[in-house]
């Protein structure tokens, strides 16, 4: 990566300089209409530099996405020296990892057999598997310039646009002709120097604060975790700078596989977290993972049907619906409780980390059920020592940063 200060800012990304591209090429500079606002029937403007538009034409809620995502993917790669990618839906993240090995499950539904653990590929494939459903038309923000065998990943799935420091060469081209040519390819300059301040104007008042650069890596008191869930405790931390609050994610191997964001309450945020996070572990279960293949049938209809048997959240007319599709055999398990019990705390290490405090033991206790093995906190409630006694019940490694991460 590029030097320069810790950029953990969400309101401006500078654009990239260089050469200009052989199609189009467009930087947006002071005042820049934008295709439309939250919704079609508002209009837009952009204010100041925004990143470089390599193709197509973002909308507001695009240009948010994707400025929060490359700054949660460029905070992710200095903090661990890993590439990192985010899969960005509605100005939360749907799923966010740093490159690491992508399981046997994931190489086949994503058909990137032979991905090296280390590479770009490795992070997105990782990022957009935490939640595919949310995934889909997606954002994605990568923290290296984009590759070939990237690139040619991106043909395959869903997404709305991308976000990245660079391109290696051909790839434009690639990334252009998706959608034909309304897919938005957005370069942001990696050693952009973020303003201290951030405005936000609300039924004509204007709001202005410091930017959050709080150091995650020194809010985590040394000794307390291994390496591993170190590294697991600050992608967490960092994911939630950019999650819309109330928050939570669960972290494994160094990917986001559950987040649960702009709940009302703390609790509704560990349930849903957790509920992805079971989810995510239970689709590799052997009843799911050999689910019979159906002829003409999508990968992301394949995908949303291992989600609804795992998570058995399917409606009587879905159920009726699997049946036909996979056979009576494939469905019998459906409403059967005990394999996934029996699954679940299977999944190995796994850290649950909070944007806020945790007011009440009832969060610890659904933690534990979703497989948590470690909580990262800022701790401090009133109930907090009801909070660590019930994490030591359970086994769990309670950790507090004193370090809130609210991010609206």
């Amino acid at each position: 990566m590029t030097g320069g200060e810790r950029t953990t800012g969400i309101d401006r990304l500078g654009a990239r300089t260089g050469a200009a591209h052989p199609r189009r090429r467009t930087r947006t500079h002071q005042e820049a209409p934008v295709r439309y606002g939250m919704n079609p029937h508002q209009s837009a403007t952009l204010v100041g530099d925004g990143p470089a538009i390599r193709s197509g034409a973002p909308s507001m809620i695009n240009y948010l996405d994707a400025l929060n995502a490359f700054a949660l993917v460029r905070e992710l790669d200095e903090l661990t020296g890993r590439p990192a990618a985010a899969s960005f839906k509605h100005v939360s993240p749907a799923g966010a990892a740093v490159a690491g090995e992508v399981d046997a499950v994931a190489r086949r539904l994503w058909n990137v057999e032979g991905v090296a653990p280390g590479s770009l590929l490795s992070a997105y494939v990782r990022a957009r598997d935490a939640d595919p459903k949310s995934s889909f038309g997606d954002v994605v923000a990568l923290s290296r310039p984009v590759d070939r065998d990237t690139a040619d990943f991106l043909r395959t799935v869903i997404a709305d646009a991308v976000i990245a420091p660079g391109f290696d060469d051909g790839v434009l081209e690639v990334l252009s002709a998706k959608r034909g040519g309304r897919f938005l390819v957005f370069e942001a300059d990696a050693a952009a120097v973020l303003p201290t301040r951030e405005r936000r104007e609300v039924a004509g008042v204007t709001l202005e604060q410091d930017r959050d650069t709080a150091d995650l890596a020194a809010a985590l008191p040394a000794g307390e975790l291994s390496d591993a869930a170190r590294t697991d405790a600050l992608v967490g931390m960092a994911t939630l700078r950019y999650t819309q609050s109330n928050s939570v994610a669960f972290v494994h191997e160094g990917a986001a596989i559950g987040v649960g964001a702009g709940q009302q309450n703390r609790v509704d945020c560990v349930r849903l977290a957790g509920e992805k996070t079971r989810t995510w572990w239970l689709r590799r279960h052997p009843l799911v993972d050999a689910l019979p293949a159906v002829d003409g049938m999508r990968r992301q209809d394949r995908l949303n049907w291992q989600i609804r048997f795992a998570g058995r959240e399917m409606t009587d007319r879905q159920l009726q619906e699997f049946t036909s599709l996979f056979g009576a055999e494939a469905a019998a398990p459906y409403d059967d409780l005990v394999w996934r019990r029996e699954w679940v705390p299977r999944i190995g290490a796994v850290t649950m980390v909070s944007d806020g405090f945790l007011p009440f033991r009832d969060n610890v206790d659904h933690a534990a059920a979703a497989g948590a093995r470690v909580i990262v906190e800022p701790g401090g409630s009133t109930r907090t020592d009801e909070v660590v006694a019930a994490a030591a019940e359970h086994g769990i490694t309670h950790v507090q940063t004193g370090l809130r991460l609210f991010h609206h």
